[in-house]
């Protein structure tokens, strides 16, 4: 077995010499080859391998037995182990979710956590049969190409080794080396959705296809390659499709609706948004076509209008009163929750094009913006009311509220997305103007 994970630790570069690797260990036939087989590694690699095991105490005194069985182990092995004690089923509760959903986030909070402190990447022990199970999961749940691609060798820091390895070859390999491990109860009852796979779907397949752990393998690495190549695709045409606010609609349509589809994820993704359902994408592609805005969830929204799609997250701006200045400052636009702006006003000598430091000076106050509210273009000299300069330069209506003004009165001097007025242009002859600066910054969250 040695030399089929070599041949996957080279094939995807899983393992470069010096690494440190910290060994996701619960004691179960798969993590304890794992162990054996990086250790066989470590002169090879230069490797410095630890253990990591996390104590779910869902299984009382069988949970107790997991641990000390890992200790022993690790100390056969000289390798150092790392502990924690979780009550899963507390947690899982509290948060409202599985305790199968809530042991593994934990599982990965604590690998990802030791991963910081050691500077190690993390092993976890999936095999093919893990993959082929996954797949099987993901296609009775309706799983889009990202879902068929499975489980990755690869991703980020985590790395799978025994990923193109079969758990019956694993059995055979630990009976050869001799080796003790442990049996998980609840793996050998249907309680769980994968169990009922494992035991009642897979066999039936292998039926069909006594390889069908190896086929659903190469499905799974074909979905890969073709996902990573449209996920590249969507990437480029994002950037051709951006414009100052969002996305161009008609630029969009012309996408292939793969790469659409994929676009769309991206945007969402990159707002920190949950995965869309299809019936999301479907009526987001809908909107782009015709206008209009689709909930996605609480707090995030996809919105089409005047050509632009955009997706905009609920982020509730604090009004703040008025601040009149006379001399240099700096002061934060905050956000309720989510992100903060910083004015930053600084004098400048000899500067055209920027706000005349007399007007500034002259009851000049910074505020959002009001009905009566004036720009006047400042190479065009046409006056207009702010909202109809807004409609003109396609600002989202959701943010208008949200953007600082610099005004006289109701004379607009400058506003946020938009720029210096002519009343607000330093003249020629000015011996001095003021340059604004608007910097984001994210804030603390209030808890």
């Amino acid at each position: 077995m040695n030399n089929l994970v070599l041949k996957t630790v080279s094939k995807y570069e899983l393992l470069q010499y010096g690494d440190k690797v910290i060994v996701c260990l619960s004691g179960g036939a798969d993590s304890v080859a794992l162990l054996n087989v990086l250790v066989s590694f470590k002169e090879k690699y230069d490797l410095t391998v630890y253990a990591a095991h996390l104590n779910h105490n869902l299984r009382g005194e069988e949970s107790k037995r997991d641990e000390d069985f890992c200790k022993v182990l690790c100390k056969k092995y000289n390798v150092k182990l790392f502990l924690k004690s979780v009550d899963i089923k507390a947690k899982a509760e509290q948060q409202k979710i599985s305790s199968e959903l809530c042991g593994r986030n934990e599982r990965y909070k604590f690998f990802e956590e030791l991963s910081k402190q050691l500077g190690a990447k993390i092993a976890t022990a999936h095999t093919a049969s893990d993959n082929a199970e996954t797949l099987i999961f993901n296609i009775a749940r309706g799983a889009s190409v990202s879902g068929v691609s499975a489980i990755p060798p690869k991703r980020e820091n985590i790395i799978r080794p025994l990923i193109e390895v079969t758990r019956c070859i694993i059995e055979d390999y630990c009976k050869s080396e001799c080796l003790e491990y442990i049996t998980d109860s609840t793996n050998l009852t249907d309680d769980y959705t994968r169990n009922k796979i494992r035991h009642n779907v897979i066999p039936v397949l292998k039926k069909i296809n006594p390889q069908f752990e190896v086929a659903a393998m190469h499905l799974s690495e074909n979905a890969r390659e073709v996902n990573e190549y449209i996920n590249r695709q969507a990437k480029t045409a994002l950037y051709d499709c951006k414009t100052s606010f969002g996305y161009d609609c008609k630029k969009l349509l012309q996408l292939d609706k793969a790469v659409l589809k994929y676009a769309l994820i991206i945007m969402l993704k990159n707002t920190g948004a949950q995965l869309p359902q299809q019936k999301h994408i479907e009526l987001m592609t809908e909107i782009i076509k015709t206008g209009g805005a689709v909930n996605i969830s609480n707090r995030v929204t996809a919105v089409a209008k005047q050509n632009i799609f955009r997706i905009v997250k609920d982020e509730e701006y604090l009004d703040f009163k008025p601040i009149k200045l006379k001399n240099n400052v700096n002061f934060e636009f905050n956000n309720k929750q989510y992100s903060a702006r910083e004015i930053n006003i600084n004098f400048i000598n000899g500067i055209q094009d920027l706000i005349s430091t007399e007007l500034f000076l002259k009851n000049a106050e910074f505020r959002t913006r009001r009905p009566n509210d004036k720009f006047t273009y400042p190479k065009r000299k046409i006056t207009k009311p702010l909202r109809k300069v807004m409609n003109e330069m396609k600002i989202p209506s959701e943010i208008r509220n949200q953007l600082i003004v610099l005004a006289v009165d109701s004379t607009v001097l400058w506003c946020e997305n938009i720029g210096v007025s002519l009343q607000g242009k330093s003249d020629d002859n000015s011996e001095s103007a003021i340059k604004i600066e608007i910097n984001k910054k994210m804030a603390q969250k209030n808890e």
